[in-house]
């Protein structure tokens, strides 16, 4: 997909936010970062291992009058598929039928996909293009996530333009319920072996007295 920038880093850091920095004395790191390359514009091994283990996204578009809209989608690990290294795809579940995401792709097919990872304190940001497949039923098929209890509608798929991974600074960390549950279950099942070795070294302690 061609931009016309000079930079991939330009569908983010326009005319105006480069003014912004010369104003306030980044300016010039930013530049050499540009030089050096900037930012990937294909998924790479270790970001499709990123995102494949997601259970949330959020999905922002714009309409024509230019306001913008942000939509979270979930679903278990692997919800999100890496159909190649430009092209991200999932299912789109039935749910409150608003359709602003589709009606504002309609318009206008830029979109960026935001994921963060709480557990690791890491997010990712990617901009591209998104659109809305319906009726193919195949394409469902493929990316409908096994045994999960939702109604696929229909499918979106988000072609990759350019992407950045920030720091960590200032995101909390949390962690999964599931992931929680386990370790809580792991460690009262510690406790319970350990309460049983104590009570047959004390046993024995008194059978030896």
């Amino acid at each position: 997909m061609s931009t016309g920038n000079a930079y991939s880093s330009d569908v983010a850091f326009t005319p105006a936010v480069k003014a912004v920095r010369a104003r306030k004395g980044s300016r010039a790191a930013y530049g050499r970062m540009e030089e050096k390359g900037a930012w990937q514009t294909s998924i790479t091994p270790d970001l499709a291992s990123f995102i494949a283990a997601q259970t949330s996204v959020f999905l922002a578009t714009v309409n024509a009058k230019g306001q913008p809209y942000i939509q979270h989608r979930g679903g278990p690990v692997g919800f999100l598929h890496v159909l190649d290294d430009k092209t991200i795809g999932f299912a789109d579940f039935a749910g409150n039928r608003q359709y602003i995401s589709q009606g504002n792709l309609a318009d206008n097919p830029k979109a960026h996909l935001f994921l963060i990872d709480y557990v690791h304190k890491k997010r990712v940001k990617i901009w591209g293009e998104a659109r809305i497949v319906e009726g193919d039923e195949k394409l469902i098929s493929q990316l409908m996530p096994d045994d999960y209890k939702a109604r696929p509608e229909q499918s979106i798929l988000f072609t990759v333009s350019a992407w950045d991974a920030n720091c960590p600074q200032h995101i909390p960390q949390r962690f999964e319920a599931a992931d929680v549950v386990a370790a809580l279950a792991e460690r009262d099942a510690r406790i319970e072996t350990l309460q049983a070795e104590i009570k047959r070294l004390r046993e024995t302690a008194t059978q030896t007295t």
